[in-house]
């Protein structure tokens, strides 16, 4: 049986992709920090749940061996420059040495829109910067290996740049759902940067794609580049308007949504980023959102891959309709982990 493995499998986005890997006929194997956080997984025969901690260089050499692919979704959304690049940079270069040693034959990488490895300066965030740099490296490796480490074997690398990604469970649409339980206006920074969202499931679907020996789309573009979206474009004020609609708040009406200019935006992202725990913006994010996270004409994309891309409505209107953010498939599976 064909073995990859999945770093960041564990995750909203990882979870969809292990599944879909199982079905499509792969061993899978997650690692992570404690198995605990991979109990939603454990129903899936064949799935290896490895505890390890993937910024351990040496564990994560041993853990490629024998395996034919890996996936890379390991990516955070807020931090300093230093977590950011020891997260986008730093990973991406100890998985390029341990997969040219382990002699994995395939690499799929979930960058994100907005990345470039050709302009990594010229991204206008630390994330974005760093996202660029993490496939910079990858592709380096990719083309003719690290030198003393399986130098001039390479292996082949498929780059996905997906913009946000909406699902049950999703860290996004959920959110502002639920803060319009709570605000009655919602003060938006960013409130006209656009979006082209897309499905968590289509997003899974294009890994599985990219590790396929037949895919379409994958022999004219090596190292491939895919930028993944969705049918629509949103600005983030609809979208949040959106969210508040289809959850029923206010009678189905939502909020009212206010944008905020840029200096007083940048404000509220600081005051947020200073609150404790995962903040809902950083000044970072703002930065992001300078450049649209909509795909361009100069990549191909999920049509590419043979997918046709979801609309976002009616996939939102199911699971926030249900005013439960754990609804549906991933809520069973969030529930299984809190047994």
């Amino acid at each position: 049986m064909k073995k990859i493995l999945v770093l960041g499998g564990t995750g909203f986005v990882g979870a969809h992709v292990c599944e879909k890997l199982v079905r499509d006929g792969w061993h899978v194997t997650v690692p992570t920090r404690r198995r605990n956080n991979a109990r939603h997984l454990l129903h899936l025969p064949p799935l290896t749940v490895l505890e390890l901690d993937v910024h351990d260089e040496q564990s994560l050499t041993q853990a490629v061996v024998g395996h034919e692919a890996v996936v890379n979704l390991v990516a955070i959304l807020h931090g300093t420059e230093a977590t950011f690049q020891r997260v986008h940079v730093a990973l991406p270069q100890k998985l390029s040495r341990a997969c040219l040693a382990g002699g994995v034959k395939q690499v799929v990488h979930v960058s994100a829109l907005g990345a470039n490895a050709e302009q990594q300066e010229a991204a206008p965030s630390m994330y974005l910067r760093s996202k660029s740099q993490g496939e910079a490296v990858l592709r380096q490796a990719a083309s003719g290996g690290v030198a003393g480490v399986g130098a001039g074997t390479g292996f082949e690398l498929t780059c996905l740049r997906p913009s946000v990604i909406f699902g049950a469970g999703d860290q996004f649409l959920n959110l502002f759902a639920q803060l319009q339980k709570v605000f009655p206006i919602m003060p938006l920074a960013g409130a006209q940067a656009r979006f082209q969202p897309v499905w968590v499931e289509d997003v899974a679907s294009a890994v599985v794609r990219c590790v396929s020996p037949v895919s379409p789309g994958l022999s004219a573009h090596r190292p491939a580049v895919f930028e993944l979206g969705g049918p629509e474009v949103f600005t983030l004020k609809q979208l949040v308007e959106l969210s508040g609609q289809l959850s029923g708040i206010a009678g189905g009406r939502g909020r009212w949504v206010v944008g905020l200019p840029d200096w007083m935006g940048r404000l509220q992202a600081r005051l947020m980023s200073l609150a404790p725990g995962e903040p809902l913006m950083s000044v970072d994010n703002l930065d992001s959102m300078k450049a649209d996270n909509v795909t361009t004409d100069q990549c191909p994309g999920l049509a590419e891959l043979g997918i046709t891309s979801t609309a976002l409505q009616p996939i939102a209107q199911n699971y926030l309709s249900n005013r439960n953010p754990e609804h549906g498939l991933t809520g069973l599976r969030m529930k299984a982990r809190h047994r």
